[in-house]
């Protein structure tokens, strides 16, 4: 369920950015669900490994470095959407920043408003 949601919420965080940046656009909503599906793989995959590496700039800069990565990652996710023809398209690294941004208060947004709580127990 939980997998499910986490889908929803990212496809909606894309829908948004597509509609408020300029540099981002989809061709629909099944442009954005395979996106939301990609975006997921990528974070999920490559985000780990770019942050352990970059770590020591992370850490330097106070943790605002994350916001590039996160902008470098939607460009990757632009570019193997681009490879696997799903038409998905970030212009450069300004629209990819701002939309970056966007995704992450909406899915930040929307994960507190419609994730299920875990059990708290004591």
């Amino acid at each position: 369920m939980r997998l499910l949601v986490s889908l929803v919420v990212n496809a909606l965080a894309l829908a948004a950015a597509d509609y408020l940046v300029p540099g981002i656009r989809a061709g629909g909503w099944p442009s954005i669900a395979a996106v939301a599906i990609l975006f997921g793989l990528v974070n999920a995959l490559v985000r780990p490994f770019l942050t352990f590496v970059s770590c020591p700039v992370i850490l330097l800069t106070l943790g605002l470095f994350t916001f590039v990565l996160n902008a470098l990652l939607l460009m990757f996710t632009g570019w193997l959407a681009k490879v696997g023809g799903i038409d998905f398209v970030v212009d450069g690294f300004g629209p990819a920043f701002v939309g970056a941004l966007i995704i992450s208060v909406v899915s930040t947004i929307l994960s507190w408003m419609l994730m299920p709580k875990k059990d708290e127990r004591a």
